[in-house]
């Protein structure tokens, strides 16, 4: 799909970024920049950072960076041509028709006639759960105590006993067989060709963010077999990023989400006034999921259900919500089994003191594992004890791990010294003892050779970026060929010419990329941390250092290239002229 350039430009100028993304993540004015805490990782310190000038945000911490669309592209999970939707809308500005690739035309239409199936399927098992043939699929909701607002809420329907009133439905609508089985609405085989995924079963529409039906799930009446059924993946359908009620928790603004198994669940705590609570999509919860949470909170309440089952599933949450870099605790729901049963028993307000008491994951952890040592046996209690220290060796960070030793040893009734003793015991035989600090931002960075060379250059077009008046006295000595890789090389040919016609727009750049990790690289040429400097003439001899060092490395590059091309040998000729040249040339920063 492509819209003009001019069109990309209009809608991303009308649409300031510091008030788009305001209205996500909490900022505070410093300097020029704003600043907050990243929504796609996760950090103590502010490091996310959006410049009003250059209408771009960047990350120091994980590298996420671009301009408005690519912040929407990345947290709200657009395509670049929803973003562009998104924000037209939002300025009131108007879009013309696009123009396809086939390659895109075709898979625009797909996505869009398979959301368009799924919202008339919805409308479909919505009215017939309200006919005759679906009262039973009505009592039951009745009886589970769902309102009739929330059973409208969450767009619950009914499937017939009878396995194809949905495809003939559809079909009468204009929709061809192979649509409605694409959308997993529907199957095939030879004794009864076309005929219904879904039947004799309660409907549970799945949406997206958007509210957009992606999906269903379907609960059966009676003792048929499996309990729960849900649509398989499809383009517009994948469970592992894409979590049920979410479409509604994420504006709950509870500071926290509460993790169910179900969407029974889900739907109870919603109606009590829970809307902070989602589901995972009848598969085990996953680190896509996590990402997906992480934007929209940086606490998890895992309420599975307290039977064996439930416990093996928390711990494995736990350890994705940790990779994820979210803070995980345990609901208790004893003595009953899953949060809907709990809240028809005991009611809203001692859940709520439930939630407020939801235990640390990691002492939950334990308190699993302490079921399977005898403490009254001492050579038993020694092994738990060794069993907490590997666990205590997993907190890299020296003030977290001594604040748990501390927690750790007040529970368990441990000497702080003796356990502190035994971490570091453990740590030394399993390795763990030259673990590196992670830095603040959770991300361990690579540098290397590569990284160095492309430093100088990165330094360079940041501060052009910064101050572009100083373009007039470099352009005799650099040009766009001098940058050693195709991104930076787009980018400076791109950039110097938008300094010449004296009209430069960082965030326009970015847009001339469309994969995600070339916009994060575009992004983070022009966010390079400068180092301060006090005086005029120690800011002078960094520019010309700078500068230097880029047409030294052009230099290297060309010479290395020469054996084998003229153009680059006359290149080499050029830069080494230049080079000394630009050694000998005071660049002054007035």
């Amino acid at each position: 799909m492509y819209y003009p350039d001019e069109v990309v430009e209009e809608v991303r100028m009308k649409n300031d970024i510091v008030d788009v993304i305001s209205g996500y993540v909490k900022m505070q004015r410093r300097g020029s920049n704003y600043f907050g805490l990243c929504p796609f990782h996760n950090e103590k310190s502010p490091s996310f950072s959006v410049s009003q000038i250059k209408q771009m945000y960047y990350c120091f911490g994980c590298g996420a960076g671009g301009n408005v669309f690519t912040f929407l592209m990345e947290y709200e999970n657009y395509s670049f041509e929803e973003a562009i939707k998104f924000l037209a809308d939002k300025a009131g500005v108007s879009l013309p028709e696009t123009d396809y690739s086939v390659e895109a035309r075709r898979n625009e239409n797909k996505r869009a006639k398979l959301l368009a199936v799924n919202k008339e399927a919805a409308r479909y098992f919505y009215y017939q759960l309200r006919s005759q043939k679906g009262q039973v699929g009505y009592r039951y909701l009745r009886e589970r105590a769902l309102s009739d607002e929330t059973i409208k809420k969450f767009g619950l329907g009914f499937a017939h006993v009878t396995s194809d009133d949905l495809t003939k439905y559809l079909k009468s609508k204009g929709y061809e067989d192979k649509l409605i089985m694409e959308a997993g609405l529907a199957g095939f085989d030879e004794k009864y060709g076309v005929h219904d995924k879904f039947w004799n079963r309660v409907m549970f529409p799945i949406q997206d963010g958007n509210h957009r039906v992606i999906g269903f799930g379907g609960r059966v009446m009676g003792d048929g077999k499996p309990k729960y059924l849900n649509s398989p993946e499809t383009m517009i359908f994948d469970k592992s990023k894409n979590l049920y009620g979410l479409n509604f928790a994420r504006t709950a603004r509870a500071g926290h989400i509460i993790l169910c198994e179900g969407y029974m669940d889900v739907i109870a705590m919603h109606q009590s006034g829970f809307t902070q609570a989602v589901a995972s999509l009848g598969t085990s919860f996953t680190a896509g999921q996590a990402n997906l949470l992480r934007r929209y909170a940086k606490e998890v309440i895992l309420a599975y259900d307290s039977d064996g089952a439930g416990v093996n599933a928390a711990l494995r949450a736990i350890g994705i919500l940790k990779e994820a870099g979210l803070t995980g605790k345990v609901l208790n729901l004893e003595p009953y089994k899953d949060p809907d049963e709990f809240m028809k028993n005991l009611g809203e307000d001692v859940f709520k003191e439930r939630l407020r008491q939801a235990e640390n994951s990691f002492f939950f952890e334990l308190r699993m594992s302490e079921k399977n040592y005898n403490l009254k046996d001492p050579e038993s209690k020694t092994r738990f004890h060794r069993e907490i220290a590997q666990k205590l060796c997993g907190f890299s960070e020296e003030v977290e791990r001594e604040n748990y030793i501390e927690a750790v040893a007040e529970k368990y009734h441990i000497g702080f010294d003796n356990l502190r003793k035994l971490v570091a015991a453990c740590a030394v035989q399993t390795g763990m003892a030259a673990m590196a600090v992670r830095p603040k931002s959770g991300i361990q960075k690579k540098t290397d050779a590569e990284e160095n060379k492309k430093k100088p250059q990165k330094l360079l077009l940041t501060w052009l970026a910064e101050e572009p008046s100083l373009y007039p006295q470099i352009k005799k000595y650099i040009s766009s060929k001098d940058f050693t890789s195709d991104l930076y090389r787009k980018i400076a040919e791109k950039f110097f010419e938008d300094l010449e016609n004296g009209a430069f727009h960082p965030a326009d750049i970015i847009s001339m990329f469309t994969d995600e990790q070339q916009q994060r690289e575009a992004a983070g040429v022009f966010n390079t941390k400068l180092v301060e400097l006090s005086t005029k003439a120690e800011k002078e001899k960094a520019f010309h250092d700078i500068l230097v060092a880029v047409k030294r490395e052009s230099l290297n590059y060309f010479t290395e290239q020469a054996s084998a091309d003229v153009l680059m040998l006359n290149q080499m000729i050029a830069g080494k002229k230049e080079l000394e040249e630009l050694s000998k040339t005071h660049i002054s920063l007035d």
